[in-house]
């Protein structure tokens, strides 16, 4: 069998992953706030040319139709948007909330049993 991970600097789960750390915490909590940004210039963007454009047809049908693909695609786009603009948010609030365990067990006194 291998032996365990003894470096300090990556922490491995029960599981054999990386225990989480705040910096990969924050790390992670950049890039999905950052593709969220992108995301959301996206679906800014989609929305103005589909209100700018509108449909030049005076078939119901297909006036209906053209209304739920563009509802559809604006929709898709806000919901991955709204993703991950969360998934920073609990990134950072996870790397926060790690910092804090992490001082306080430093700051704690050893106790000997």
């Amino acid at each position: 069998m291998s032996e365990p991970i003894s470096d300090p600097v990556v922490q491995v789960s029960k599981e054999g992953a990386p225990a989480p750390s705040p910096l990969r915490c924050i790390g992670g909590s950049i890039v999905a706030g950052g593709i969220a940004i992108v995301l959301y210039r996206l679906t800014s963007s989609i929305a103005i040319a589909f209100a700018t454009k509108p449909l030049q047809t005076d078939n119901f049908t297909t006036q209906r139709i053209s209304a739920a693909v563009r509802t559809l695609i604006v929709g898709l786009s806000s919901l991955g948007t709204g993703i991950f603009a969360l998934a920073a948010f609990g990134l950072f609030a996870l790397g926060i909330q790690l910092l804090l365990q992490r001082s306080k067990e430093e700051s704690a006194p050893p106790t000997d049993s």
